[in-house]
């Protein structure tokens, strides 16, 4: 008899607007249309037509120079090449009807009159299903397109962005929900008492307001973040309405994030049932984790040190990929990611090892093998660990036999176990049927 889980779980699909396959170990030219958005035109309704709850993209700004030249990542697609996520939105939103749609924006990269504009007006074109995923970039290479010599340190990173939330979170509500009338009659369209300036003068911006566009549906985007470090995890804490983690490590350390976290957003006076805590699943479906784990090639790992490269800010490609990661490594970048591979590394596990847990399913988690097992190992995991669901990573290996795992084995899996949503609710915009109509 198939178990069945006590709840349905919140699923987001993971991508990038980027080449879907080209690190998969066969069929790499699977979407080669994507740059035209028609890989992800059909990904979207797949997507939709399975009841997942949303389409994530990640994105980064710059071509990376892992050992001082853009070789490697112009030939391997590191962080290029790669369209604007934020442009592709409202493409796919045309497409859909249901389906929450997740961009990732940079508080460093982005003024936030500009964002908060964009986005709200994404927001109004797909009728309430727009997320943002806030982030602070860690790439020194995309602070140099911006007119930056580098990054700030980390912490001061993230100072910025608790200014910029302040800022654009000002500019939404610089309009209230019913100040556009349209009064025929009278004449009047919006009424001038219902919007006012916001005169934003801090450490980082000067913003004078208000916006110049109507309320969008959900009048701001719903929050996304996924801070690993120490003032990351604060960040999200305080402002995320979903936070992602990516550790890696089992239950216990799924456990030990989602703690932690909430007893952060008590200390900043939040209720946690105001987000969701998902974790990011590496989900692989083969016959068995040791035949999918021993297939992998040296050349995939290399591929996948290269991308982790440009977003950790150190040529991982230099170290001997079969021996621990030094303990004396340094980096001002994704620092999360970093600690958990020298963490790993001082227990003996080899880089090679810990890329294998990170981009194809930690052992730990069980995430790879038949997809009724994988459907429990997920649902097991859940209720042990608590949270409230799962982002299903998806990039530069999304190939047709990889996604048919997913859509065609694992999806069903779930459903049948009463962990995944058969249809959506009654919610009209993505945050309603997140967290239910206020």
């Amino acid at each position: 008899m198939v178990r069945q889980s006590s709840r349905q779980l919140v699923l987001g699909f993971f991508s990038s607007f980027s080449p879907p396959a080209w690190h998969a170990a066969s069929d790499r030219l699977h979407g080669a249309d994507w740059a035209s958005g028609a890989f992800h035109s059909r990904l979207a309704k797949r997507v939709e037509e399975e009841c997942f709850d949303f389409l994530f993209f990640e994105d980064t700004s710059s071509v990376s120079r892992i050992g001082g030249s853009m070789d490697l990542d112009l030939a391997n697609v590191y962080s290029s090449p790669k369209n604007d996520p934020v442009a592709l939105l409202p493409f796919l939103a045309a497409q859909t009807e249901r389906l929450g749609l997740v961009a990732t924006a940079s508080t460093s990269l982005y003024p936030p009159y500009l964002l908060a504009r964009a986005l709200g007006t994404l927001d109004s074109l797909s009728g309430g299903r727009i997320g943002w995923n806030i982030v602070t970039t860690s790439e020194k290479e995309s602070a140099q397109n911006f007119g930056m010599d580098d990054l700030p340190p980390v912490a001061e990173r993230y100072d910025r962005a608790d200014e910029f939330v302040e800022v654009v979170s000002k500019l939404w509500d610089s309009w209230e929900a019913g100040a556009v009338i349209a009064d025929v009659e009278r004449g009047i369209y919006t009424d001038p008492a219902g919007v006012r300036e916001i005169a934003h003068e801090g450490r980082y911006f000067k913003v004078r307001g208000p916006l110049n566009s109507a309320p969008s549906p959900q009048g701001r985007p719903v929050f996304v973040q996924a801070g690993g470090s120490d003032k990351g995890r604060d960040f999200a804490a305080k402002h995320a309405e979903i936070i992602m983690s990516t550790t890696i490590g089992g239950v216990e350390a799924m456990k030990s994030f989602r703690e932690d976290v909430q007893g952060r957003m008590k200390s900043f006076g939040r209720d946690p049932r105001e987000c969701k805590i998902l974790y990011l699943a590496r989900v692989n479906i083969a016959d068995s984790m040791d035949q999918f784990r021993a297939s992998i090639t040296d050349e995939q790992i290399r591929t996948v040190l290269g991308t982790h490269s440009a977003h950790l800010g150190i040529d991982l490609t230099r170290f001997d990929m079969h021996k621990p990661i030094p303990q004396d490594a340094v980096t001002n970048g994704t620092t999360s990611m970093f600690d958990a591979l020298k963490k790993k590394g001082a227990q003996g596990q080899s880089i090679r090892d810990v890329m294998i847990d990170f981009n194809w399913g930690d052992r730990n988690n069980g995430q790879i093998g038949k997809a009724g097992d994988v459907a429990d190992y997920l649902i097991d995991m859940m209720e042990e660990a608590g949270g409230d669901g799962y982002l299903i990573g998806a990039t530069k290996e999304a190939n047709a036999n990889f996604l048919s795992g997913i859509f065609d084995g694992l999806v069903p899996a779930l459903k049948e176990r009463g962990a995944m949503q058969r249809a959506y609710g009654s919610g009209a915009t993505l945050r309603e049927r997140l967290f239910g109509a206020h």
